[in-house]
């Protein structure tokens, strides 16, 4: 038996690295998941890498109308949600002296205004005893240069976590935050750059953790897993950093 045996999960961004590996964790510990992302091309290749139990649904989750869709088709589908991994987000930086509009309002509509409302209008299919996890960040905890708006959301998931967990507290619903550390996936090499100074970024990163390298995908999917699952029954309000010790020491 799985550890997610009969479990209905949705996974937002689950088209590619973190949301899709934890996908796939999900589904190989028994679960039916939901997937979500904003290019259908995209989602389409990741429900034919997860293979079965899976549905992907386009959508953009900073668009309220394309919510309501996503969590109709739930319904009429499964009915229920056992399982909700808020892990759709955007990461760009600008250094403070040339953030503009555009840039503020691009992250917090999606790392915050998307992530409240994907938790907000999931609350009605979420039974007694759900399991809410919200992908955070140690930039929420860290201060690196030319980061304040994006840390500023992840800031806001960590105090989402909390006040949530006082929120559905009479509905025995666990809300949770993962904070991965420098995680190696598209979206972050798509930051750093492809280059030669890119490949040394990537580097530079991987010496400032005390492991020693960049975390994958999967370790962070073998978390939410934990987290979902009733091996964390005990687990909430938490912020697990999932990072080889890079905020830790």
């Amino acid at each position: 038996m799985g550890k997610l045996d009969g479990k209905i999960a949705l996974i937002t961004g689950g088209n590619s690295g973190i949301g899709l590996a934890t996908a796939k964790r999900f589904v190989k510990e028994g679960a039916y998941v939901f997937i979500t992302g904003r290019r259908q091309s995209n989602l389409d290749e990741a429900v034919k890498q997860v293979g079965s139990n899976v549905t992907g649904v386009q959508g953009d989750v900073a668009k309220l109308d394309d919510l309501d869709r996503l969590f109709a088709q739930i319904k009429k589908e499964k009915g229920k949600l056992d399982i909700v991994f808020a892990n759709a987000g955007i990461a760009t930086y600008a250094p403070l002296g040339s953030i503009d509009e555009k840039h503020f309002d691009s992250i917090f509509n999606a790392n915050v205004k998307g992530m409240l409302f994907t938790v907000q209008k999931a609350l009605p299919l979420l039974p007694e005893g759900a399991s809410v996890i919200l992908n955070a960040s140690i930039v929420g905890s860290k201060g690196f240069a030319a980061n304040s708006v994006y840390s500023a959301t992840k800031a806001a998931v960590r105090s989402f976590a909390r006040t949530w967990t006082t929120d559905l507290k009479g509905r025995r619903i666990r809300v949770n935050a993962i904070s991965p550390g420098p995680i190696d996936t598209e979206g972050l090499r798509g930051l750093v750059g492809s280059d030669e100074v890119g490949q040394e970024r990537l580097k530079g990163l991987s010496s400032m953790v005390p492991l020693g390298r960049l975390g994958t995908s999967d370790e962070i999917a073998k978390v939410a897993v934990f987290l979902a699952s009733d091996d964390s029954s005990f687990v909430t309000g938490a912020e697990l950093f999932v990072d080889g010790g890079f905020a830790q020491v």
